[in-house]
């Protein structure tokens, strides 16, 4: 009897293989961790960034946010004009993984992200061009968790969902991807991805 074959894996980028997070940055202009905090859940909140992840140019988002955010007019620029300095580097572990995957096959990526600041991603962390292809949202018009996105993805590269796992950080993305019949596990950490990964026989060790 022929042996199933091992799942093809899909993997999401930023808080799986790329430590980003605005409070990087903003660590840099305030100590105040407080008005950090009111400044992401009250102006650039997750909600607007996921504007420009789904393709709306950043200098209309911070024209907009400046409009009703006047006060706040120095942050706003700086989430575009400092936006590098969001990337605090890859998480090694991660990338260690998903270089012992690209050993046994194709690896893909699905991810949201600006198609204005992939380029900088790409250049900043050579390893995103091993993917057998990727998704950016930015790109495509559409993002996570659109179902169109991950019927584009299965589309583009001929895929079949039963045969894929989908790994993401973020809760609803993968719900949105086992909807599709795709099987689908929440990135904690390093060590929790390994024992999913060998619990599919995807990792030995």
């Amino acid at each position: 009897m022929k042996a199933p074959s091992l799942p093809i894996v899909v993997l999401d980028i930023g808080g799986v293989l790329v430590d980003w997070d605005p409070r990087h940055l903003y660590r840099k202009l305030t100590p105040d961790e407080e008005a950090i905090e009111a400044f992401l859940s009250e102006v650039c909140t997750m909600e607007w960034n996921e504007e420009q992840d789904a393709g709306r140019p950043f200098s209309e988002g911070v024209k907009e946010r400046i409009a009703r955010f006047p006060a706040h007019e120095a942050w706003i620029r700086a989430y575009q004009e400092r936006w590098p300095e969001m990337l605090a580097g890859a998480f090694d572990e991660a990338v260690g993984i998903f270089q012992r995957l690209l050993e046994r096959g194709p690896v893909y990526a699905l991810t949201n992200w600006s198609a204005e600041t992939w380029p900088i991603a790409r250049a900043r962390f050579p390893v995103l061009d091993s993917f057998a292809g990727v998704l950016v949202s930015g790109e495509e018009g559409l993002a996570k968790p659109d179902p169109r996105f991950y019927r584009l993805l299965l589309e583009r590269y001929s895929l079949d969902p039963a045969q894929l796992l989908f790994v993401d950080d973020n809760r609803r993305n993968v719900e949105a991807a086992r909807a599709l019949g795709i099987d689908a596990i929440v990135h904690r950490d390093a060590d929790t991805l390994r024992a999913d990964l060998r619990a599919r026989g995807l990792l030995s060790d």
